[in-house]
């Protein structure tokens, strides 16, 4: 009843063309709330029967007396195995591989492939999903193009091919024994399908230098996500470094402000959504930290997520009737088939990429990597996309990229003291 008069309303705007995008912002509000409930109400329609079933299976005792074909399938869903590891760590991520008969060239060779295989996959990823989301398809000197406007199927795009790669890699290699039950992957899967929709659809209201340094910020939430859901404690120079952060993300956001066209309202939405990426994308780092308290690999915890996130998505796009039009869009354009593709590809490689630094060179070597992609990335975008930076933006940047090594240093030093402490003393948790 209410979505059917917004709709109505904005039929005779929408037969105009182009030129109603402005009217609907000032007078709607932003029109990006609207299709984020809507969306919403995609994934309220398979998350609520999913749990009424849960609960009708629990209270049966589900466990104990079923029986049949099901019941395999219900168990691992519902139930699991429920045996956790006894320490959060065991499970959160692979033992990192010691260079034990390894030469140095044979380790510098490595790490050169991750970083290579790291910045190609992401600063391609950005570079194209600033395309896609900035730039029109289709345009000639009569036609000016159209845009692509749903951000949720490019979502779908992402997700199905990560499916994909880590089921596979699950079926060809040894993994340990999956114990969690399977609907505990949803939270982190729809808040991971709602920060990455989010920060979609920042692009269209901001520059991607200024998503950027957002998302570098996002320790100051993941810090307060870990307080309320883990109750983590932090040290010192952890609240410091944000702190530095913060500085330096609002010295560019304000630097920049005078030079921008665009409306307070779009920098209104642009700032809305950036702090809805944050916030859904620190709950979902921290939600996954507790999923590894039982024990399964990183490509599991993956595949698991993407397994809820395929079945949001999909079960969303088919509702609003939104996946045959953007599957119409692709076959109007061909060049935006290969950037769609060739961004789920990029996003898939960078998740494997990920694990396998990690693996072989622990969380420091890795953040240092992508903390220099993050300033790449920024670079190649004002280079590529014509975006300016003023002394005092150019500052700030470099404000929170010295904040986030000499976090990365911290770190490693603590980690290094945590190991010669005595049995009996446990260091404070990091982030």
């Amino acid at each position: 009843r209410f979505c059917l008069p917004l709709v109505l309303a904005s039929l005779p705007t929408m037969a105009t063309g182009e030129e109603i995008v402005p009217a609907l912002q000032d007078s709607w509000g932003d029109f990006w709330l609207f299709r984020f409930f809507v969306n919403a109400a995609g994934y309220a329609s398979i998350v609520v029967p999913g749990f009424l079933l849960i609960q009708y299976f629990k209270r049966r005792n589900y466990l104990e007396t079923g029986r049949g074909i099901c019941f395999p399938i219900i168990k691992s869903c519902v139930f699991g195995s429920e045996v956790k590891s006894a320490h959060q760590d065991d499970g959160s991520l692979p033992l990192r591989a010691e260079p034990t008969e390894s030469s140095t060239a044979r380790q510098v060779f490595k790490l050169l492939f991750c970083a290579a295989g790291l910045q190609a996959s992401y600063l391609t990823w950005g570079v194209l999903q600033e395309r896609v989301m900035t730039r029109t398809y289709g345009a000639t000197e009569t036609d000016p193009g159209e845009k692509f406007k749903d951000s949720q199927f490019l979502v779908f795009m992402n997700r199905i091919l990560a499916f994909t790669v880590a089921g596979l890699y699950c079926a060809l290699t040894k993994q340990p024994r999956h114990g969690a039950p399977m609907y505990k992957y949803s939270f982190a899967s729809l808040s991971n399908i709602l920060s990455s929709w989010c920060q979609y659809e920042a692009l269209k209201y901001i520059s991607f230098p200024t998503q950027v340094l957002a998302k570098a910020s996002k320790v100051i939430p993941v810090m307060m996500m870990g307080k309320l859901v883990s109750r983590k404690s932090y040290e010192y120079w952890e609240y410091l470094t944000a702190a530095l952060i913060s500085v330096g993300v609002s010295m560019f956001l304000l630097s920049s402000a005078p030079n921008r066209t665009v409306s307070t309202v779009t920098t209104f939405s642009g700032i809305v959504l950036l702090a809805g990426y944050i916030i859904f994308d620190s709950f979902t780092s921290n939600w996954q930290d507790a999923l590894f308290t039982y024990k399964m690999s990183p490509v599991q915890m993956m595949f698991g997520v993407n397994v809820f996130s395929c079945l949001f998505t999909v079960g969303s796009l088919l509702e609003q009737g939104a996946l045959l039009e953007s599957l119409r869009f692709m076959a109007r354009h061909s060049e935006f088939t290969a950037h769609a593709v060739l961004l789920s590809v990029c996003s898939a490689c960078g998740q494997l990429f990920i694990f396998y630094t990690i693996n072989q060179f622990g969380a420091a070597v890795f953040t240092i990597i992508m903390t220099l992609r993050q300033a790449f990335a920024i670079l190649l975008s004002c280079l590529i996309y014509g975006h300016t930076v003023t002394v005092v933006g150019g500052l700030g940047i470099a404000v929170v990229f010295v904040a986030l090594f000499l976090r990365v240093y911290a770190r490693s030093r603590m980690k290094k003291r945590s190991k010669k402490l005595p049995p009996g003393e446990t260091p404070v948790q990091k982030v």
